[in-house]
């Protein structure tokens, strides 16, 4: 089974920046569909950004120019850089992989708090 472990996340400043990694075990990291999703306390979870298999990227509104999503298959690894981060991005941040049989796997979170 896939098991998804994500880190990087803590405090940082308004306009800050933060990297979170998700690395990914097993062998068939490459065909994966990957991506991230965030939940704030009282608030559902909401989709951030995801990559496929063939290096495309889609981000939700809230992020586009700010966050982007990387792979590194050598690695297992996914990464979510995150630039110029507001308060409102406080939440614990979720990898995600899709397997081409549209099984999901869910890592434990990472939580990212922005304030002054």
């Amino acid at each position: 089974q896939v098991q998804l472990v994500e880190s990087g996340g803590g405090l940082v400043q308004p306009g800050g920046s933060l990297r979170l990694a998700c690395v990914a075990s097993g062998s068939t990291f490459s065909r994966n569909a990957m991506a991230w999703y965030r939940q704030a306390p009282g608030k559902q979870r909401e989709f951030v950004a995801r990559i496929d298999t063939y290096g495309g990227t889609n981000y939700a509104d809230s992020v586009k120019g700010r966050f982007a999503i990387s792979r590194d298959n050598a690695k297992n690894t996914a990464y979510l850089q995150m630039n110029s981060l507001k308060p409102e991005d406080t939440a614990v941040y979720y990898c995600n992989a899709v397997r081409p049989s549209m099984l999901q796997y869910w890592g434990q979170g990472t939580q990212v708090t922005v304030s002054s």
